[in-house]
């Protein structure tokens, strides 16, 4: 049988089974996904349950109504008491689309969220802007007459509600757009976790001027006069709240033939991350494009990114599958959006890309070192260069003088300011710091993305600095002393033997980085600690039938998921031995809703349970890891853009949510040297 028979096969009874599985229900599912500041979410089973939402959970109000025949019915928002919704079909979340399918009336609809985030192409990625997508056609074989509406409030452009807007119409090739922000304008001016954006610029613009009508008014009587089978004759923004940008889009007599519109919902911040002092623009705007290039460039190239995206979520759909099973697909499909809307891709002043994560409701910190480390499966996987990007402020960072530390940082500031660190001790004082944490971090990622790009070059523009973290683990590394990791929700711990792990692990790492640099004497004297501080580990850490928590801890356990990076670099440092009795046990501490992080508590962190899964030798056993996270995402009472600290006996969220941790989800991608190989040059796509 040759491969694509074989694969063939395997997809087809991926599709059996996945036919056999009741549809995914997310504990909130993504509209628009772009960064920290522009990502809007539903958290109701049906989109016209409620209201739609930032991920912090504030109001980002979004409503589609849709009037057949003279009746209007809601489609999404929070008017369910006024209005009739149009029962919601089904839902699907796709890594690039979220579609929605109603039926009611005579008719279909499918409305679809497509966010074209294409990781080979950062022009795309970077571009903040949302289609939404209108297919219509009748059900019951009788001709409908159809209109959509579709509005945007102004709580999209404000950080809190005394804030007022301004509004402008504006007509660009011909067509006419919609324009709402703050009147302040506080450029860059707040930093934190719970924040909203307060500068920049919401745009509304449709696919064709043909039977689209605007008005920028208040929400109630956009509403009524669409009701009425109309638009608002005139602007009114005299109102004191409900304002918003608004527009309906007449589809005419509908038949069995589906009809097909879009508008596109963009956000330009202008600004997007202050970096040392430096004002950063993003990245699509790096060569003076605004937002008229925006949306211009956006028609343009609808028909091809879209059609690129399908064949993009068709592929990588197949790919998970064939990886991990259906639920794990599903998962993976649920965390790819919400990775990349934790980030801010802008560019420095010399045209370099810089990529910033936020650190989503842990507490609000820009580029975390141990934040990168779980989600860097991803940016492995699809385009290195994030990787890159991401470690570049850090690196540089590192090799100030204002860093006077022999390990590496914690963060650079609180988003979106990239001014320094602010975690713990900051710069001040080593209190509270990560230091074999960060520097383990570090050394592995720098050598993951050596493996992935063939060559290190990258490390040695940086060697003093990277020299100097293996020598700090050399000495400190096998048995930490009592210090965070980054579970720092669990406390200081000494001799964390999972820790340990890293710090070995990061030494295997800084030995290939100095052979592919050319220090062979380093590179052998580096590979022969790391292969006897694993000696050394297994005799400190092995209790029988499992590892301890800590060396010093009998009757205790924990995961150790950094262990995964042994079989994903081939550092081939600890036996397999190790791996095999780490998931013979874990097996039997799963609850139900997964594997909990260690024998002190019930909670667990997801992206930890996929790398311990990782470890399995065999498919059966890492979807048994797989299942009970997957009904973790699927019944949990906790409506937030996934969490990865949750509660293993309740599904309840222990705090976090939409983070890029769970970036971390496709770590089994990695396990597969040619499918990482694919992905990572884009030969997928």
């Amino acid at each position: 049988m040759n491969y694509r028979l074989a694969f063939a096969l395997f997809a087809l009874s991926a599709a059996v089974r996945a036919q056999e599985l009741k549809p995914m229900r997310p504990p909130a599912v993504p509209l628009i996904a772009h960064d920290p500041y522009f990502s809007v979410w539903s958290n109701t089973d049906h989109l016209n349950d409620g209201g739609t939402v930032h991920w912090t959970g504030k109001p980002n109000s979004l409503t589609a109504l849709v009037r057949v025949d003279g009746s209007t019915y809601l489609v999404m928002g929070h008017e369910r008491n006024r209005i009739e919704p149009l029962p919601q079909l089904s839902v699907e979340v796709l890594p690039t689309r979220t579609l929605y399918t109603f039926g009611g009336a005579g008719i279909t609809l499918e409305l679809t969220f497509l966010t074209p985030a294409l990781p080979d192409n950062l022009d795309v990625l970077s571009r903040p802007l949302t289609y939404l997508e209108w297919k219509v056609s009748s059900n019951d074989g009788a001709e409908h007459d159809v209109a959509i509406y579709f509005d945007a409030a102004s709580n999209m452009v404000i950080n809190s509600p005394e804030q007022r807007v301004n509004w402008a119409r504006y007509q660009l090739d011909g067509q006419p757009v919609l324009r709402m922000g703050s009147q302040e304008q506080p450029i860059l001016a707040k930093r934190g976790d719970d924040l909203r954006i307060d500068w920049g610029y919401l745009y509304l613009a449709a696919d064709r001027p043909e039977g689209v009508s605007f008005a920028g008014t208040i929400h109630r009587d956009a509403v009524h006069a669409f009701q009425a089978s109309g638009m608002p004759d005139s602007d009114d923004f005299s109102g004191p709240d409900g304002l918003v940008l608004a527009t309906g889009i007449q589809f005419g007599k509908v038949g069995p033939t589906a009809s097909t519109r879009y508008l596109m919902l963009a956000y330009d911040d202008e600004f997007a991350i202050e970096y040392f002092q430096r004002k950063e623009r993003a990245w699509w705007r790096r060569n003076g494009a605004g937002a008229a290039d925006l949306i211009r460039d956006a028609r343009g190239e609808h028909d091809e990114l879209l059609s690129r995206s399908i064949a993009f979520d068709t592929q990588l759909m197949a790919d998970l599958r064939a990886a991990g099973g259906e639920r794990y697909a599903r998962l993976a499909a649920l965390a790819y959006r919400q990775t990349l809307a934790a980030h801010k891709l802008v560019a420095d002043a010399d045209g370099t890309a810089l990529y910033f994560p936020k650190e989503n409701f842990s507490n609000g910190c820009i580029s975390t070192v141990d934040v990168i480390y779980p989600s860097s499966p991803f940016t492995l996987l699809f385009n290195p260069a994030l990787l890159r990007a991401q470690l570049q402020p850090v690196l540089e960072y590192a090799r100030m003088p204002r860093w006077r530390w022999p390990f590496a940082p914690h963060d650079l500031g609180a988003y979106p300011q990239a001014n320094g660190q602010v975690y713990g001790g900051g710069e001040r004082t080593e209190e509270n710091q990560m230091p074999v944490e960060e520097s383990g971090n570090m050394l592995i990622m720098l050598a993951a993305l050596a493996r992935v790009e063939g060559n290190a070059a990258f490390a040695g523009k940086y060697w003093p600095q990277v020299t100097k973290w293996a020598q700090y683990l050399k000495e400190k590394g096998l048995d930490p002393s009592n210090q965070l990791s980054t579970d720092d929700f669990a406390g200081h711990l000494a001799h964390n033997a999972n820790l340990s792990i890293k710090a070995i692990l990061a030494l295997g790492s800084y030995g290939v980085l100095c052979q592919m640099t050319g220090h062979k004497a380093e590179a052998a004297l580096y590979s022969q600690t790391a292969h006897e501080f694993a000696g050394k580990w297994e005799s400190l850490a092995s209790e029988g039938d499992h590892f301890k928590l800590a060396f010093d801890r009998p009757g205790t356990w924990s995961q150790t998921y950094n262990l995964v990076w042994d079989k994903l670099l081939d550092l081939n440092l600890f036996p397999p031995e190790v791996a095999r009795k780490e998931v013979a046990f874990a097996k039997t501490k799963l609850n139900t809703y997964g594997l909990p992080l260690d024998n002190r508590k019930s909670y667990t962190k997801l992206d930890w349970e996929l790398w311990t899964a990782t470890l399995a030798e065999n498919r059966a056993d890492f979807e048994a890891f797989v299942a009970p996270a997957y009904d973790f995402a699927n019944q949990s009472p906790s409506r937030v853009p996934l969490t990865d600290w949750y509660d293993t006996q309740s599904a309840d969220q222990q705090g976090f949510q939409a983070r890029s941790v769970v970036g971390g989800l496709f770590v089994k991608m990695l396990a597969d040297p040619d499918v990482w190989k694919r992905y990572a040059a884009g030969s997928p796509r």
